[in-house]
């Protein structure tokens, strides 16, 4: 799954929101002010729909999109190349950076320790 752009994150965002829009519809929803051109919205999701990311429907020349990949399926990619790229596939890297960095309570330490000890 190849990796978005930053801008074509936050339109799919909106697409998987909408579930079924047009491009005039991603406008609306995008929280920009002022909002983007037309022709920028519209360019990004042709670049996602030759990504693969969206699909579409015709009715004549206006295209109606949908998500082609789940948001889940979009996370768990993001999260892998995360996790692989800064954390070097190490679990303990990643819970000793939150613990350290994120200067996380003592009852979210106590819920992460639940959820690892539910998954054992």
């Amino acid at each position: 799954m190849e990796e978005l752009t930053k801008t074509e994150e936050r339109v799919m965002q909106v697409i998987w929101n909408l579930k079924k829009c047009f491009v005039k519809d991603i406008i609306e929803a995008l929280p920009d002010d002022p909002k983007p051109p037309y022709n920028t919205i519209s360019s990004v999701v042709r670049l996602l729909e030759k990504k693969g990311y969206v699909g579409y429907k015709a009715y004549g020349k206006t295209y109606e999109y949908f998500p082609a990949i789940s948001k889940a399926a979009y996370r768990k990619a993001s999260f892998s190349r995360f996790f692989e790229g800064y954390f070097d596939n190490s679990a303990e890297s990643l819970f000793s950076f939150m613990i350290k960095e994120e200067q996380l309570s003592a009852d979210e330490i106590k819920k992460l320790r639940e959820i690892i000890n539910q998954n054992k």
